[in-house]
């Protein structure tokens, strides 16, 4: 089971949108509700994205970071 210190990791780096939001769609399908997922992109739109994308279907989105040219979201998979 995913924890919040042991997520599911999803890496996006090199993929430009839509493609990072569409791989995140399938792979939160693959993972239980409660369970994390980590999600690893480079693509500058997953900041307005991947908040969006958590928002409209009721996934929490835990924390999200970036630095040096990366960017980085927890995601909860809600119910």
């Amino acid at each position: 089971m995913p924890t919040e210190s042991n997520p599911t990791q999803l890496d996006t780096r090199g993929l430009m949108c839509p493609e990072p939001v569409m791989l995140l769609h399938n792979a939160v399908r693959d993972i239980a509700t409660g369970d994390y997922l980590k999600v690893l992109a480079t693509d500058p739109s997953t900041q307005r994205d991947i908040p969006r994308f958590c928002g409209f279907l009721g996934h929490e989105l835990v924390e999200q970071g970036e630095g040096e040219g990366e960017y980085w979201y927890l995601i909860r998979k809600g119910g």
